[in-house]
């Protein structure tokens, strides 16, 4: 029995719940609720799409997205963990840490009784893996699929001493024009801004996009909503376990050199991302945990 076939005897739900795999041997658990449709990736748990009934997709996804193995897909919800951006002190190590590049293994899968999908991981530590993070940290993933996203990484220290974690569920959102949203919810903090050398600046009113922008917003748990007025509607961002909020749009020039973002796919696409980065990585006591909560929902 291949791989495929032995998690959708496992772990698949009828008409709810199944496992699939592409030519290069990927697997995706394909989610339809009653209330949305999901797809998420083993490589990465990489949320893929999310998208409620009834309404355009919430969560973005190349239209040119590579799908190879050891290579995050360009959208969806990458996991950055257990570092952000380049490491502090190597920069030769995996950007955004290891977490986005292994592949997860599902522990549980269940239809609750409201019909949402529960769907758990867990990040195996590998040799690989512990090239890069020798620590020993239980990583777990609960993504609740439903008329709401709900995302949950928990990590847990067994090591014999504290650990320092960066992290961000770098997640991309569909827009209608991006130069057209507004981000509230930022008003007055200082964020980090990476497009002008880590410059410190404090915003004032809300976030446009007109041009490249990358910034950490630092020491906010506050929830953020994007305000798409062109297809009226607003993406809530609630989140707890967190203290920086990243915005990050790549605009024209960066975008081509990705070479996986499609045409003008910039325009339709926004990086609010729930993260614990730059002065808000936090520390892990040995033998404690942190939890870093999202969730997602419109309103109109």
């Amino acid at each position: 029995m291949n791989r495929c076939s032995d998690l959708n005897n496992r772990f698949g739900i009828k008409d709810a719940v199944t496992f699939t795999a592409n030519a290069e041997g990927l697997i995706t658990i394909e989610v339809n609720s009653p209330k949305a449709e999901a797809r998420i990736l083993l490589q990465g748990a990489q949320v893929l799409s999310w998208k409620p009934i009834n309404e355009q997709s919430v969560v973005w996804l190349s239209p040119a997205a590579k799908y190879v193995p050891n290579k995050s897909v360009r959208g969806g919800i990458p996991i950055c963990w257990p570092w952000f951006g380049t490491h502090d002190t190597q920069p030769g190590f995996p950007a955004h840490g290891v977490a986005r590049t292994t592949v997860w293994q599902v522990d549980q899968v269940e239809q609750l009784t409201n019909g949402d999908v529960r769907v758990l991981f867990h990040l195996p530590q590998t040799v690989q893996t512990g090239a890069y993070w020798p620590h020993v940290t239980p990583l777990q993933y609960s993504v609740t699929i439903g008329s709401s996203l709900q995302l949950e990484l928990t990590t847990r220290n067994e090591s014999e001493a504290s650990i320092i974690v960066g992290e961000a569920l770098h997640t991309y959102f569909a827009v209608s024009d991006v130069r057209e949203v507004r981000v509230s919810g930022l008003d007055n903090c200082e964020y980090l801004d990476k497009v002008t050398g880590g410059t410190r600046n404090r915003q004032i009113g809300e976030v446009a996009i007109a041009g490249e922008v990358d910034r950490i917003y630092l020491d906010t748990d506050a929830e953020c909503i994007i305000e798409d007025s062109d297809w009226q509607r607003r993406i809530h961002i609630q989140k707890s376990g967190s203290r920086s909020t990243v915005v990050w749009n790549p605009w024209i020039d960066k975008a081509t050199k990705l070479g996986d973002v499609g045409d003008e796919g910039y325009l339709r696409m926004l990086c609010v991302e729930s993260a614990n980065a730059a002065d808000n990585v936090v520390t892990i006591p040995a033998g404690g945990e942190h939890r870093l909560w999202v969730k997602y929902f419109l309103t109109h």
